[in-house]
């Protein structure tokens, strides 16, 4: 089993490097510097400032019954729905505030990306520096005498939870990294569809992000609570792809660095358009034709 210490490692140096990599890419390729990344960043951590202790009161209410409850064979496809949903409302409105207060100047495609990339990079770098720790920390419990270091009433549990930690097959003890490649996926197609809010003035868009995002989290909740975790990677995984082709689909031409203006084609004219540049053009010959010379 030694070769865990190898792709546990690897799974959490990935967890915090993929992150990097992406945002040096995309602040390069688009020219944006850094700051659209810290803003994404940010504001993703104050998202969750309201969002975890939502959930906790949501959990309280429901359990002394405040809430109903719904009957057993329900409650899975319930709470994945919920807490779905409450991601949904707290990320994606906590993304359009950040679109509409702090990131005015953030209004082409690139730029929605390296946001993107921000929000979903700083919870996939904390969450390895998490995974990291833990690991150190069952590293050493591996290798220590429990008896000398857990109290006698918790030394049955944690002896399991390290048995089970050091019993994974490899694949799983990767899983996190690929979660979180696939949630940066999601956390693309989320911040360009807010976006369009703003580009499109309509605000149905922000409607369109928290259902994708409740879908997207509902899902995975509920096959990794039927299934078990694998399943759930292969959703998640075909959801990662659904959401790099909302990205491409929205993706439109950027605008020059020097001039602000969109690169591209000119514009089609319609055909009044060119009905009356060609009747200007007739009108100009006539006139120049019926001079006196």
């Amino acid at each position: 089993m030694n070769y865990l210490y190898f792709t546990y490692t690897l799974n959490g140096l990935l967890m915090t490097a993929m992150p990097i990599a992406l945002a040096v890419y995309l602040t390069r390729h688009f020219r944006t510097g850094w700051r659209l990344v810290w803003i994404g960043a940010v504001t993703f951590i104050f998202s969750q400032i309201g969002h975890i202790p939502f959930n906790f009161l949501l959990t309280a209410l429901f359990k002394n019954g405040t809430l109903p409850t719904p009957p057993e064979e329900y409650v899975l496809i319930f709470n994945a729905i919920v807490l779905g949903l409450s991601a949904g409302l707290w990320e994606e409105c906590a993304r359009y505030l950040m679109y509409r207060w702090w990131a005015k100047d953030a209004r082409s495609w690139g730029k929605g990306l390296v946001l993107g990339a921000g929000w979903g990079g700083i919870e996939s770098f904390i969450l390895g520096l998490v995974f990291l720790f833990t690991l150190g920390q069952m590293i050493v419990l591996r290798n220590a005498d429990l008896t000398t270091l857990i109290p006698a009433e918790q030394l049955a549990l944690a002896q399991q939870q390290v048995d089970v930690f050091w019993s994974q097959p490899w694949f799983a003890s990767i899983l996190g990294a690929m979660e979180r490649a696939f949630a940066i996926c999601f956390h693309l197609s989320a911040s360009v569809l807010i976006l369009q809010a703003f580009r499109r003035k309509q605000i149905r868009w922000l409607v369109l992000a928290v259902l994708w995002h409740t879908v997207f989290n509902s899902i995975a909740l509920f096959t990794a609570g039927t299934w078990g975790p694998y399943v759930a990677e292969i959703f998640v995984g075909v959801m990662a792809i659904i959401s790099l082709g909302i990205v491409f689909a929205l993706k439109e031409p950027e605008p020059d660095i020097k001039t602000g203006e969109t690169e591209g084609p000119p514009p089609v004219k319609d055909a009044d358009s060119i009905m009356s540049d060609k009747e200007s053009q007739i009108s100009e010959e006539i006139l120049e034709k019926s001079r006196y010379n």
